[in-house]
């Protein structure tokens, strides 16, 4: 086996939103498609080197242990790593914190034991990028991504990751809001599952309504930095794909508690604001720090829930930090 080029590698990659499928139908052979956006936090720090057997210490430590284990039990690999990880996403909030463990864990191992993995063949072995690309693509480059889902048939799930269709930089002045309830989860793992294979199918006259809105109004509003054109097209994937998933997060979304601060923003005239993913964490995109600090202050004031939490960041158009280390 190759030796590994350094003693240890340093990685930093953030969490992101997931805001809204735009093609539950899979009428064309593809099914999913996304957009999301990387974050400038929460932020996730992972050391990694050789070692004889496999430690791991920090945060997440029983996710990043199970992660790590069949890992290198597919890649034949018999020796092992050191895993600390010094900092992590919060799990199960709707940000892409297990996409993010398993690509910087991956990355640690393809890189000391220099075995020339993509990110995409890195996710495949650790079982990211079912449905969604979006983390994959954040790890790798950042910004505002859409991704064209999966080829509908599923014999061929396994086969790739979701492509990369578009990347932009997210506007430098934007900043987001986030909103998170420490007493729900969002759904995951085999109830997320579950809830795939339980919900009716999606029109497909809607599907094509959303894509329409991603495509020709998204997408042009970003590049010209107007985000009320943007928010409504977000607005729209939230409010279709979110109603489609009531019957199995309980609502259009997850946290009654979010629900009443979007709510609120909603009435204040904020154009840009959802649920990523499957929650419960929310958002809410404002033109700039001031008014996301005066925003902020407002719900502070009205909403004083001890299981409410809040963290202003913007947007990241970069992918995750290496930084190696030799003796």
């Amino acid at each position: 086996m190759t030796k590994a080029i350094s003693s240890s590698v340093n990685i930093a990659s953030y969490g992101r939103l997931h805001m809204g499928f735009f093609d539950l139908h899979g009428g064309l052979g593809r099914k999913f498609g996304s957009i999301g956006l990387s974050l400038s936090a929460p932020q996730q720090l992972v050391t990694a080197g050789m070692a004889e057997q496999l430690q791991v210490s920090g945060d997440s430590q029983v996710r990043a242990t199970h992660i790590a284990a069949n890992l290198l039990q597919k890649l034949n690999i018999k020796t092992a790593l050191s895993l600390n990880i010094e900092q992590h996403i919060p799990e199960h909030a709707g940000l892409g914190s297990g996409t993010q463990l398993a690509l910087a864990i991956g990355y640690a191992v393809n890189h000391l034991y220099q075995l020339n993995l993509s990110t995409s063949k890195i996710a495949e072995l650790t079982g990211r990028g079912a449905r969604s690309g979006i983390g994959i693509a954040a790890f790798d480059h950042g910004g505002l991504l859409i991704d064209g889902g999966r080829i509908s048939n599923p014999a061929s799930l396994i086969a790739k990751t979701p492509p990369l269709l578009a990347r932009y930089d997210f506007p430098e002045q934007w900043r987001i809001l986030l909103i998170f309830d420490s007493e729900q989860q969002g759904v995951h793992g085999v109830a997320e599952q579950q809830a795939f294979s339980q919900l009716p199918e999606f029109s497909e006259n809607l599907a094509a309504h959303l894509c329409r809105h991603v495509l020709m109004q998204a997408m042009p509003a970003l590049l010209e930095h107007d985000l009320t054109g943007f928010g409504h097209a977000i607005q729209t994937l939230q409010s279709h794909v979110g109603d489609y998933f009531s019957p199995a997060q309980g609502g259009r979304y997850a946290s009654s508690k979010v629900a009443a601060v979007l709510d609120y923003l909603a009435h204040q005239g904020v154009s840009c604001f959802g649920q990523s993913s499957w929650g419960p964490t929310g958002f809410a995109v404002f033109e700039n720090a001031l008014e996301a600090d005066k925003q902020l202050q407002q719900l502070t004031t009205n909403f004083t829930d001890s299981a409410l939490s809040w963290l202003i960041c913007s947007g990241r158009n970069q992918g995750a930090e290496v930084t190696a280390t030799t003796d």
